[in-house]
């Protein structure tokens, strides 16, 4: 649509922003201005009258000086008042002026812009700000006599008066306006008494006139009093001018003389001129082609000015790019409002440059595209007398022709002419000539040939417009010389020429003439010569043959015959003259043409030097390989010398090394050679040798091994053969593609009567696709078809025959008018079509949506809706006309339209691009009518698409518009002829202020549907509001269960300032507007943002968005229909591929397409332009789009849209990194390499061989690898062992012994096709010294290996019980092998062998010490040999081994214990065994105790203890025990500070009762008792605790407990008895006494010994000894 320039790019406002209140406030304000004029009248008046009535007092100084004074005020009054009303003005100050204008001739010159003066006057009042004079100054004190008074004195007055007095039409404040009428006023009067005045002198200079006067002292001092009471007049009328809104006085520019469009000649100066008026004053800008107007970036080209409101553009010295349409456009705080004028610069005859007009031309300026009428008018090119779909035959001549009217009609801009087959630009040649009249366009087609058929489209170019109109032409064959024969093959093209050989291709025949062809004979001839000759001798059925045994540097052309069993067709149309060149050569010769073409080029050699033997030529392949040849190529040797070389082909059969020659007399010229006579079916191998006249050269690397027979299978039937109603002589037909189709050239279609059996070719020249009209069909008839596809390797079989139709119009009789957009040119019609076109290259293809001529292959019958163009034609005929759009296209079809562009016009696969189904209806009624915009004369309408399309794609739509007034709507009205195919639009030449409604009707391939109701009603007014308007067209797609995107377009109204941002908002369809929440905080820049917070699966959603800029946020949009939140069953996303090229491609497929779907690709949601970084290519239900040269510039997202689906899109996000790493597999697949798991590195073996060895991650059976070393290549041997294992991918190299010399790189080279890769290393200096080293030493070793040997050397162990253990392990042990410990080379006697079952031998040494240090060794021998260890424990091992036993007896250490002596208490720990090594010490609160009689510390044995003898409170505390072993200290604590409740229960601060109440046995008990059987024993012992102990008896640490026999007592708590009584021998053991309480345990034991005595009869007497006491704690 069209959009005001202004909203897009400038903040300017119209004039028509005006609302009610202003208008009032306007005209309420122009009524008050009139009456001000009328008191200005009257004081006027008063001012002639005051003039006449003193007019005797100094008449003629009166006169000057009061006229002068009033020419001022005057002018400053009339500036004042031109602002609003320029008739009163007029009419007020022409009273004024009429008293004075004959008296004075200068105040004529104040008021000429009133008076008559203005018809004689030139002066131009320059637009500056105009002052009042001065004040008068004050007189001057005099000491005259008082007679003196009334005498002039030199009093004076200046007054200024400019001869061009610049005005700036309004001041700056509303106070400095009111000091300058009130000064006039004041001025006036002063003048109008006219006492005392007389003229002095007078000064004039040129730019200004200075009058000086002398007054009276009288008058000057009542000057001094009007002065005064003039101050206070306007002290009081600028404290009521505050109080008035001065917003009631400023209104919008409006121009009174708007700019004069102009036509002038080249070399002429233009000027425009306006004048506009506005409060403020108005700003105003001139513009060139909507592009501000720089007088800077063009000195002297422009002359800008503005005087008094009146403004203009000059031009100087105007040429043809001045022609243009030109803007003034006014500004100020109230709106902006623009008038044009346009501008036509004209040529002279004979300065006309004809090279802007050349035929092909490209680089047209853009001032061609307007005319006389104005800027960007539109060329009209009509079609009339136009030519239709053709029918001819081979042989004829037919003429296509067309008479093209134009207007408006530029007898100096003459159209371009262009004629297009199939999309490719026609040149005239032998075969075809054109024509233009001037009126009339023809092409001549002087011998049609098959090669001629197509779609033919003339294209009228104007400048930036064409117009362009397309109609098919058929090609018969010619009638066959011989009955049966085959029609002539086509399209005989030269491919790949060289020196002496060329391949030749072609395309099969569509008629067989009743019978298979048998193959193709190949002609000859060359250029300039008659003579044709056979260039093979037995048919050859591949449509490529190779053509050898050209003479260099002649030119020949090219034939083909067809032969069946019937006989040989006719010869096919020629070849292009082709030279037998080399290609460099061919290349120059084009680029540098010496001599016109004669068809024969003579090519002289140089004398040839002393030669030299050329090298092997490289790069040997087999290109094509076929039953009947194989042809070879490569590529010339490096050393050749300064001569040509020639070659020899040599060939063996596979396996074999039987090398034949092929071409045993003649050498070849070309690296290209096609080797016949090979037997179907067998492997060859092939190489070629190089030679010169010094010789033959060695040959080249082999060929792999090449089964002779057809690579190329013949293609399979296609399927699915559809055909559809189009016209009452056509019908289309649709088919699904051959699978696994290689090489496709295209497809045959025929078409027979059912029940006939007898079929006729549809078309003659394959098409590509997979649709086809069929054109020349008899009405009414019922018709089947089939279809067979083509490729060089033959036909196919032909597919199943269709089901029978019936041949009439679609639709009654013909496509409706509107239904098919290509007859309307707009772009929103175009389908997908992505076939090339055959034989082009798509660099010299013109680019144009040309689908449009495709799809109305059809003769139209009727019409239902108007058109402004010319009928359409007949039967296949279309016209697409390129112009202006008012509406934007939107992203989804404008990347449909330019993806469909990969056609060209005239494609005849696309013609059936609008399908006419059965089942189709019309669509249901769009709905959501709402205005984006609306300004005085127009409004844009949006709508959204119908909830059912009738199962046709929507093609347009229709919109009707009526009035409303007093709410009683009117007639209807059409908004547009044609159908749009955006969803906005805007109507144009509405009524401003008037009420509207409308309604929109879609309209698809069955007709227009219904209309929607009527659109509630709008005004047509002009929107002041500042904030932007609603988006419109909002649209989900890529809906998944937690995310989806909406899309959406800008609005139309944008406010006063751009817009910066969206803000999107969203809520539950059932929820109310209460919750609508938005989805970003911050404004989006873009007009798309991805939803993925906030969604639930399965939930249906409502979006809309809302536009802001500088002012606020607009207007919401209409919400979006619901969406549900679902991942659909089948959804598939974008993926990336690389392929072995090291293309980068999108790749998205649909496996839920319709007929008409097809794949809309775009970046970031915008259709791509660039069609030179993407390429796009479809095929079935999968699209590509390929990166052509991926980078910087291909950041984005990349999304693709299905049409005609449910919404199947999908997108994939590409940022840097993702490019980087698309870059670099792109990379690695481009220049492929062997992936490696392991580069080069080496090992060493276990007999000391060194192994070089690599992994790649896979190689294939043809894998080769190059072993060097030091840049020279080693091969195997018997210093190198090699191997290449190509399952594993294991490449090895063994060397038995590194040697000196073989010190350098080692470099492995892989070659596995034509990925290749290497690895090197470096084995110099120190790294190979030492590898060297440790091989020997390996070498060594595996000899030490072959008998008894250590595995692990003699090394020590400390056990957990502090012992040492000297161990090794041994291997390749026997039962003769002995062991033998030493130390100092003494022999350690062991007690027991070993049996080395387990592999190790020990020596333990227990209670390890200094005596024990010294050298061991063990030796193992047997008859195989020995080896030994030596372990030497001396000095610094010594010392880490006694370290390491003094740490393991630190940590054996006991926790402390506190044991209870007759002395005192006493700490100790238990240790495994004690050494002098380890240091003891002991810690009393962190202090170290210091050693004295009462304490002691000590080992006993394996006991480290500390005595405290008469234990005092100063030795509670915590003790720490620390043992050193040499590296580290060990510590056991004990906490002795009485604070263990559950030891200590019963304490209260006297620490000495741990000691002095603790149970206690304090004698009285033997040790040991001797007591003879039958006697009785009696023993008693004092015991002491507090409190009072239990005593417990003990017989052989088991309680005693009391009976008849053993009694035992305690009394007092401090007597404790045993008595016994007739002791017998059982009674023999050891007794024991236990006391204790919580303080302490004590014992003391006694051995009880009972004897039979010999007859003597005595009593014995127990020996009493000190008792044995143990106290424990």
């Amino acid at each position: 649509m069209s959009i005001p320039f202004y909203q897009k790019y400038h903040q300017h406002y119209d004039r028509a922003y005006r609302h009610k209140e202003l208008q009032s406030t306007l005209s309420q304000y122009q009524k008050e201005e009139k009456r001000k004029s009328a008191v200005y009248s009257h004081g006027s008046a008063a001012y002639a009258h005051g003039t006449a009535a003193s007019h005797h007092r100094s008449l003629a100084a009166y006169g000057h000086e009061s006229a002068a004074a009033y020419s001022h005020g005057s002018a400053a009054y009339g500036h004042e008042s031109a602002a609003y009303s320029h008739g009163s003005r007029s009419a007020a100050y022409s009273l004024g002026s009429e008293s004075l204008g004959k008296s004075s001739a200068a105040y004529s010159l104040g008021s000429e812009a009133y008076s008559h003066g203005l018809k004689d006057s030139n002066i131009m009042i320059e637009d500056q700000s105009y002052k009042l004079s001065p004040k008068a100054k004050r007189a001057k004190q005099s000491l005259l006599s008082e007679e003196k008074e009334n005498r002039a004195i030199d009093y004076v007055v200046p007054v200024f008066t400019g001869r061009q007095v610049h005005v700036s039409g309004i001041t700056d404040t509303e106070e400095e306006r009111i000091k300058e009428s009130a000064a006039y006023i004041a001025r006036r009067n002063l003048f109008a008494t006219g006492e005392g005045i007389s003229a002095t002198r007078v000064s004039t200079s040129s730019s200004a006139e200075e009058q000086y006067q002398k007054k009276s002292r009288k008058i000057a001092i009542r000057e001094s009093a009007e002065r005064l009471a003039l101050k206070k007049t306007l002290e009081e009328t600028e404290e009521f001018h505050r109080k008035l809104n001065e917003d009631k006085l400023l209104h919008a520019p409006e121009f009174v003389i708007k700019p004069r469009s102009h036509t002038v000649w080249e070399k002429q100066n233009v000027k425009l001129h306006c004048t506009v008026t506005g409060w403020p004053e108005p700003r105003l800008t001139w513009y060139k082609n909507n592009v501000p107007i720089n007088v800077h970036a063009h000195p002297g080209k422009y002359i800008i000015e503005s005087r008094y409101g009146m403004h203009s553009l000059e031009i100087n010295k105007c040429d043809f790019e001045d022609t243009a349409q030109y803007r003034a456009s006014a500004m100020n705080v109230k709106g902006e409002l623009s008038a044009y004028a346009s501008l036509v610069v004209k040529r002279y005859k004979g300065e006309f440059d004809e090279s802007y007009f050349h035929a092909g031309t490209v680089t047209m300026p853009l001032s061609f595209g307007v005319t006389p009428q104005g800027y960007a008018s539109k060329f009209e090119i009509h079609f009339i007398d136009k030519f239709e779909v053709s029918f001819g035959r081979e042989g004829e001549t037919m003429s296509l022709g067309c008479t093209v009217i134009i207007h408006p009609e530029i007898k100096r801009f003459q159209p371009e002419i262009q004629w297009y087959r199939n999309g490719v630009l026609i040149t005239p040649s032998k075969w075809v000539q054109m024509h233009w009249s001037g009126e009339r366009a023809t092409l001549t087609l002087a011998h049609a040939n098959k090669e001629d058929e197509g779609l033919y489209t003339l294209r009228v170019v104007m400048g930036d417009y064409y117009e362009q109109y397309s109609a098919y032409v058929f090609v018969r064959d010619a009638d066959a010389e011989i009955p049966g024969a085959p029609a002539s093959p086509l399209d005989v093209e030269c491919l790949d020429a060289n020196k002496d050989y060329v391949i030749i291709s072609w395309k099969q025949p569509a008629i067989d003439g009743g019978s298979p062809i048998l193959g193709y004979f190949i002609d000859k001839c060359e250029v300039g010569t008659t003579h044709w000759s056979q260039c093979n001798e037995t048919p050859v059925k591949f449509a490529r043959f190779p053509v050898t045994g050209l003479i260099e540097g002649r030119s020949y052309i090219f034939r083909v015959r067809a032969v069946n069993k019937a006989g040989i067709s006719i010869p096919s149309r020629v070849s292009e003259p082709v030279a037998a060149l080399d290609p460099a050569d061919r290349a120059r010769l084009r680029s540098h043409p010496s001599a016109p073409w004669t068809g024969q080029i003579i090519v002289t050699e140089e004398e040839p030097a002393e030669g030299v033997v050329p090298g092997p030529p490289s790069d040997l392949h087999v290109i094509e390989a076929t039953k009947n040849y194989v042809v070879l190529s490569w590529k010339p040797p490096g050393e050749r010398g300064h001569e040509g070389v020639m070659y020899f082909v040599e060939k063996c059969i596979a396996g074999t090394e039987n090398w034949q020659r092929v071409n045993t007399e003649i050498p070849v010229k070309s690296p290209r050679f096609a080797v016949f006579d090979l037997a179907e079916g067998k492997s060859y191998r092939f190489r070629v040798r190089c030679c010169n006249s010094a010789g033959i050269g060695e040959p080249s690397e082999a060929t792999e091994a090449t089964v002779v027979g057809d690579k190329l299978d013949i293609p399979k039937a296609p399927g699915r053969i559809i055909p559809t109603r189009n016209t009452d002589t056509s019908v289309v037909v649709t088919w699904t593609e051959s699978k696994d189709a290689n090489e496709l050239v295209g497809y045959y279609t025929e078409a027979s009567i059912a029940g006939s059996g007898h079929w006729e070719p549809c078309n003659n020249n394959p098409v590509k696709g997979t649709r086809f009209i069929c054109h020349g069909l008899l009405t009414g008839e019922n018709y089947i078809f089939r279809v067979r596809a083509v490729n060089a390797a033959g036909l196919s079989e032909y597919s199943q025959e269709s089901e029978a139709i019936e041949v009439k119009a679609a639709i009654g009789g013909g496509l409706l008018h509107g239904v098919c957009p290509e007859l309307s040119g707009k772009a929103g019609g175009l389908t997908d079509y992505t076939t090339s076109w055959e034989g082009m290259h798509e660099s010299s293809q013109p680019i144009f949506d040309t689908d449009a001529l495709l799809k109305c292959n059809a003769k139209f019958n009727r019409r239902v809706l108007p058109s402004s163009s010319d009928k359409l034609g007949s039967t296949g005929v279309s016209e697409v006309r390129e112009m202006v759009k008012n509406v934007p296209t939107p992203s989804s079809q404008k990347g449909a339209a330019k993806q469909a562009s990969k056609v060209q016009p005239g494609d005849p696969l696309a013609l059936e691009k609008m399908k006419a189904k059965k089942d189709i209806a019309a669509p249901s009624p769009p709905y959501d009518i709402t205005v984006l915009e609306s300004v005085r004369d127009s409004m844009v309408l949006g709508w959204k698409q119908p909830k059912t399309i009738g199962g046709a794609e929507i093609t347009g739509y229709y919109v009707n518009y009526r009035e409303v007034i007093d709410g009683i709507p009117g007639k209807w009205n059409e908004a547009n002829i044609k159908p749009v195919s955006e969803r906005a639009y805007r109507i144009h030449n509405l009524k401003e202020n008037m009420v509207y409604q409308f309604q929109v009707a879609a309209v698809n391939l069955a007709g227009v549907g219904p209309p929607s109701p009527a659109s509630r009603s709008f005004k047509c007014e002009e929107w002041t509001i500042a904030v932007p308007g609603p988006p419109h067209d909002l649209s989900c797609t890529e809906v998944r269960k937690d995310s989806l995107v909406l899309l959406w377009k800008p609005p139309v109204y944008i406010g006063r300032n751009p817009v910066i941002g969206y803000y999107v908002d969203m809520k539950e369809t059932e929820a109310t507007d209460e919750h609508w929440r938005s989805v970003n905080e911050k404004p989006t820049a873009k007009k798309f943002l991805k939803v993925i917070y906030g969604l639930k699966e399965g939930v249906s959603y409502l979006f809309r968005v809302r536009a802001t800029n500088q002012a606020g946020v607009g207007k919401p949009s209409d919400t979006t229909d619901p969406v549900i939140a679902e991942t659909r069953p089948g959804t598939k996303e974008v993926e990336v591929v690389v392929d072995d090229n090291g293309v980068i491609s999108l790749n998205f497929e649909c496996d839920k397409m319709s007929p008409d779907s097809k794949f809309v690709w775009s970046k970031n949601y915008e259709p791509i332009e660039d069609e030179s970084r993407l390429a796009t290519e479809t095929k079935g239900g999968k699209s590509k789009a390929a990166f052509k040269d991926p980078g910087e510039d291909d950041l984005g997202i990349y999304s693709c849209a299905v049409t005609d689906t449910d919404g199947v899109s999908s997108s994939y996000t590409i940022d840097e990194e993702e490019m980087k790493r698309l870059l670099a597999l792109s990379h690695e697949h481009k220049f492929p390499t062997v992936p490696l798991k392991s580069e080069l590195a080496a090992e060493l073996l276990e007999k000391g061989q060194v192994r070089f060895w690599l992994q790649a991650e896979k190689l294939s059976g043809n894998a080769k690898v190059n072993f060097v070393f030091n840049d020279k290549e080693i091969v195997n041997g018997e210093k190198y062992k090699m191997k290449v294992d190509r399952n594993t991918g294991l490449v090895e190299m063994i060397m038995d012994k590194l040697e000196d010399n073989d010190e350098g790189t080692y470099t492995f080279q892989l070659q596995d096709g034509k990925a290749t890769n290497q690895s090197s290393l470096v084995l110099i200096g120190d790294v190979f010294k030492k590898l060297q080293n440790e091989a020997d030493f390996q070498r060594q070793e595996w000899f030490r290996k072959q008998g008894p040997h250590f595995v692990e050397y003699l090394g020590w162990e400390v056990t957990a019980d502090c012992n040492v253990l000297l161990k090794c392990k041994v291997a390749n042990i026997k039962k003769e092998t002995h062991i033998v410990w030493y130390k100092d080379e003494r022999e350690i006697m062991v007690d027991e062998e070993h049996d080395f079952k387990d592999g190790v031998c020990t020596l333990l040494i227990s209670e390890f010490s200094k005596k024990d240090a010294g050298i061991y060794e063990v030796i193992l021998k047997d008859d195989r040999g020995k080896d030994k260890s030596k372990l030497k424990l001396v000095e610094a091992a010594f010392a880490d081994l006694m370290s390491e036993v003094c740490r393991k007896i630190a940590l054996s250490a006991t926790e402390l214990k506190i044991q209870s002596t007759a002395e005192g208490i006493r700490l100790f720990s238990f240790v495994n065994y004690y050494l002098e090594d380890l240091s003891v010490g002991w810690l009393h609160n962190d202090a170290k105790i210091k050693y004295t009689d009462r304490v002691k510390t000590g080992v006993t044995g394996e006991q480290i203890w500390l005595q405290i003898n008469e234990p005092t409170p100063q030795d509670k505390g915590k003790y720490i025990m620390e043992i050193f072993d040499g590296k580290t200290t060990h510590t056991k604590k004990l906490d002795f500070s009485g604070q263990d409740r559950a030891v200590f229960a019963d304490i209260k601060g006297n620490f000495t009762h741990v000691f002095s109440d603790r149970a206690r046995i304090l004698g009285g008990l033997p040790d040991v008792v001797t007591i003879q059987e039958g006697k009785a024993l009696n023993l008693t012992c004092n015991v002491w605790g507090d409190p009072v102990p239990e005593v417990i008896w003990l017989k052989n640490e088991k309680p005693l407990l009391a009976d008849a026999h053993c009694i035992l007592k305690y009394e007092s708590g401090k007597n404790a008895s045993f008595t016994m009584t007739g002791v017998n021998t059982i009674d023999s053991g050891r007794y024991s006494i236990l006391v204790k309480n919580k303080y302490g345990t004590e014992t003391s034991d006694f051995t009880v010994s009972v004897f039979i005595p010999e007859g003597e009869d005595e009593v014995p007497q127990p020996e009493s000894r000190k008792g044995d006491k143990k106290k424990v704690k």
